[in-house]
């Protein structure tokens, strides 16, 4: 019955009310209707496969859920948004439980060829890759290859003397005391990983590690580099075979802007209300952990379904990540940060979220837990808030009542 109807039947035959159904909705819910019919007429009777018909049509239309927007009041708050904000382009998903419920590109991915945004489209990550990252390291820990509370030092072995304070979990949750790239650091130019790492060592911890929390690309940086030294491999090519492959995420890659790449959009930035392309930047300085990749929405639809499982690490291992770290004196951090997650509520609805910015893109992901919603926005434009976006499509799927366009 090609898995759209099992049945069991009740060691009582006296009655028909006694028969237990359980039923697979298939991709064709007519198909699956039919095929009850056809089997079951015979032995229950027209009366109850007539009423059981009502119950699977109501049942796999999504009936006594929260309905779906209606698609022109999406596209209409979408187009608005980028109207107002003079974004070029955008892509949009809405998932719930790991299944699409919608991919859809607005506007151009690129401006001078007048290439419109499909659900293919790559898009730059910014610091939307930092969960990839960190999700790289649990799966070391997993390996038994590192401990969370290891200090840094353990691996990386020349480093400063006051590194020995900075352990693993401090670099995952910005509690180690690391700051963010230098004023006079020239993006420009192309950097080892070692004079990468000199550059960090370079930089006095802000506070004792594990005292306060504060927002450090240059840490997640830093976990690259521990990535490579454990593994003897680039931290993108671990990524490419624990995690895009794996997960068959075939846009979902390393920066690289001298390959061809196909469906990359172009980076936008508004220089006094006038559109400009992205500025450019050194290709290794396009290379980090910090949130260096390409990836398309289609994508992180399989990203986020593969979060509701254990393909990638344990269900344990997520957990702490999706869990606010603690300080030294016990108390929550004050950015509510996880491990390469933000975990907040937003009325009354538990959140994992985490934005990205990065070379005339911006990013945006937010997973509603106990609604299993997850929706993405990806532009083309830097400084676009794709947070509000973001926000107002999950309204629409949340039926909260969604805000105005124009709300700021």
């Amino acid at each position: 019955m090609d898995q759209c109807i099992q049945t069991k039947r009740s060691h009582d035959a006296a009655t028909v009310n006694r028969w237990t159904i359980e039923v697979f909705i298939s991709s064709s819910r007519e198909a699956c209707v039919l095929e009850f019919r056809n089997f079951y007429l015979g032995q229950l009777g027209m009366k109850v496969v007539h009423s059981f018909l009502i119950a699977l049509i109501l049942a796999s239309s999504g009936y006594g859920q929260t309905p779906a927007p209606q698609p022109d009041r999406v596209d209409d708050f979408v187009q608005g948004e980028m109207q107002r904000q003079h974004i070029p382009g955008l892509s949009l998903l809405v998932a719930r439980d790991g299944k699409v419920l919608l991919a859809k590109g607005y506007g151009f991915a690129n401006v001078e060829l007048q290439v419109p945004v499909k659900p293919e489209t790559v898009f730059q990550s910014g610091s939307v890759g930092k969960q990839f990252t960190a999700t790289a390291v649990m799966m070391l820990v997993e390996d038994g290859k590192i401990k969370l509370d290891d200090p840094i030092t353990n691996y990386l072995t020349d480093a400063p003397a006051t590194w020995k304070q900075v352990t693993i979990r401090e670099l995952l949750s910005h509690t180690a005391g690391f700051g963010d790239y230098p004023k006079k650091f020239n993006f420009r130019k192309d950097y080892t990983e070692a004079d990468e790492l000199r550059i960090v060592e370079g930089i006095p911890l802000a506070f004792t590690p594990g005292t306060k929390w504060r927002y450090s690309n240059l840490g997640y940086v830093t976990l690259g580099i521990l990535i490579h030294k454990v593994t003897g491999g680039f931290y993108s090519d671990f990524l490419q075979k624990r995690i895009f492959g794996p997960l068959g995420m075939t846009s979902t890659r390393i920066i690289s802007e001298a390959d061809i790449i196909p469906n990359r959009a172009a980076g936008y930035r508004l220089l006094k209300e006038q559109l400009k392309n992205q500025e450019w930047v050194s290709p290794t300085v396009n290379t980090t952990a910090d949130g260096s990749l390409y990836f398309s929405i289609l994508d992180l639809a399989k990203w986020d379904a593969a979060l509701y499982t254990e393909k990638l690490i344990k269900q344990s291992s997520f957990e702490q990540m999706w869990t606010v770290s603690r300080l030294t004196n016990g108390q929550s951090n004050s950015g509510h940060y996880g491990f390469a997650w933000f975990i907040q509520a937003k009325r009354g609805h538990r959140v994992l979220d985490h934005g990205g910015a990065w070379q005339g893109f911006e990013t945006h992901i937010s997973r509603y837990i106990d609604d299993k919603l997850t929706v993405v926005v990806l532009s083309n434009l830097a400084d676009a808030d794709t947070g509000i976006v973001d926000d107002h499509i999950a309204d629409f799927y949340l039926n909260t009542g969604a805000h105005s366009a124009s709300e700021p």
